[in-house]
């Protein structure tokens, strides 16, 4: 007789999807704002900080962390990568003025490796830490036979509240204005199908190439990305005369900026008034790729943008920097004809 069907050996296993769900709950935990609370195992937010705000808009984004999970996988380190995660969607946020509150993280695999998941939401609540915003949620998926073996996505969304008054959408941005740029962290999680396709075929994760002045290439990959939100909000609660922020992430630095000045505008950038970090400054040397490609595709050491008055851009600058940013002018507003 044929033996009888069960879930665990169709592939999904209860036993290890609540050892794992258990273990990013207790990373989770110490994201909680002082807003959370549960009860009878329901992650609650108290509401009740609205009423600090005369016109409260909600805002919500979503992410993901693209290919660099490649290099996690290759590398077996695990624990970064949900910093990148929260980072993609927080910083979104921010450059509305947003302040996060929540997140819910996806995971992902084919076989559950509950370790393997534990790491990761240790990295996820690093970030919301870093974020200070809750993990209130979320969901950790096996999927036979979905993924490759030992591999797994992630995905995750965040929320988050800012005055009307202090909405950031770049419509105030005017010929003239200073962009000032925030330094990245290296490629933070975009153009990672480039940067593999170039260093893979030349170089091991473990090598150490003197280029990048220290790390090997899997740390310089693996570097997570910069999250810039305690940044934005000490220029929120100074009510800095902010006219536009942009996250660089796909597309690069001159199309993210490019989406957030008014028609008729455009952002004269000076390359060489900002450093650019040695492992993209490595993909373009080992991949002989093309300078445009390279701004096509990478922050070019750029991770977020401000669009501020002339006037004002010095005291803006001293914000940012008094808050932890490295901090350049890299550009001026001008007419798009100009």
């Amino acid at each position: 007789m044929e033996a009888a069907h069960t879930y665990k050996a169709a592939g999904v296993d209860v036993e290890a999807g609540d050892e794992a769900s258990q273990l990013a709950f207790e990373a989770a935990r110490r994201t909680f704002r002082p807003e959370v609370f549960v009860q009878n195992g329901v992650t609650l937010f108290e509401a009740a900080l609205l009423g600090r705000y005369r016109e409260p808009l909600l805002l919500g984004g979503s992410d993901g962390v693209g290919t660099k999970l490649k290099i996690a996988f290759a590398a077996n380190r695990h624990n970064t990568v949900g910093i990148d995660l929260v980072a993609m969607s927080v910083n979104d946020l921010a450059r509305r003025g947003a302040e996060p509150l929540m997140f819910l993280p996806y995971f992902a695999t084919s076989k559950l490796d509950p370790q393997v998941a534990a790491e990761v939401a240790v990295g996820v609540a690093e970030g919301c830490v870093r974020a200070n915003c809750s993990i209130v949620g979320g969901e950790t998926a096996e999927i036979p036979g979905f993924y490759a073996p030992g591999e797994y996505d992630l995905a995750g969304s965040a929320f988050g509240i800012v005055e009307r008054s202090q909405l950031i959408t770049g419509e105030a941005i005017g010929a003239g204005d200073v962009v000032l740029g925030l330094a990245s962290s290296g490629l933070h999680s975009n153009g990672y199908s480039l940067a593999r396709r170039v260093l893979l075929a030349n170089f091991k994760l473990e090598d150490r190439p003197s280029e990048l002045q220290g790390p090997t290439i899997a740390d310089a990959l693996l570097e997570p990305t910069r999250i810039y939100v305690k940044s934005v909000l000490a220029a929120q609660a100074v009510r800095a005369p902010i006219h536009g922020l942009a996250h660089i992430t796909g597309g690069g630095l001159n199309r993210k900026l490019g989406k957030i000045i008014p028609s008729g505008l455009h952002a004269h950038l000076e390359p060489g008034s900002w450093a650019v970090p040695p492992i993209i400054d490595f993909i373009q040397q080992v991949g002989n790729v093309a300078l445009q490609e390279m701004y096509d595709t990478f922050n070019m050491g750029i991770g977020f943008a401000a669009v501020v008055p002339a006037s004002e851009a010095g005291a803006v600058q001293a914000i940012f920097e008094a808050a932890g940013e490295t901090v350049w002018r890299i550009g001026t507003i001008t007419k798009a004809d100009s």
